[in-house]
């Protein structure tokens, strides 16, 4: 009978913990420019939970002949690398939300990272 009370009790008190942790987010925010000729603007922006950012340039898609793809392929493993070493550091990727933004010979792809990890 004690061992049960005692599990029960341990049962409660876990899923009480588990509703009273505290998270703390980061969003990371990538901005990829599609604009002929190379002359856009993509960078790579990390909101930390303290409000500071940090910017990283990243490769447009396009340059003066076309797509490059090899800007594709790096901007990608810039990418996952970043949320490669978020993940070392504790955090959890909750939610992803991509944009598009365009015109007639211009654009950008935005997609935002939302991560978590639990408060020290």
């Amino acid at each position: 009978m004690k061992t049960l009370k005692l599990t029960i009790a341990i049962l409660i008190f876990s899923t009480v913990s588990a509703f009273a942790q505290k998270y703390e987010y980061t969003q990371l925010t990538t901005i990829e420019s599609v604009i002929p000729g190379g002359l856009g603007r993509s960078r790579m922006i990390t909101t930390k939970p303290n409000g500071e950012l940090d910017e990283v340039k990243m490769e447009n898609f396009f340059s003066i002949v076309g797509i490059n793809f090899g800007n594709v392929r790096g901007n990608d493993k810039m990418i996952a690398d970043k949320i490669t070493k978020l993940s070392d550091e504790n955090w959890e990727l909750v939610s992803v939300t991509p944009g598009v933004y365009a015109t007639e010979s211009n654009g950008i792809f935005i997609t935002r990272y939302l991560l978590k990890r639990l408060k020290k």
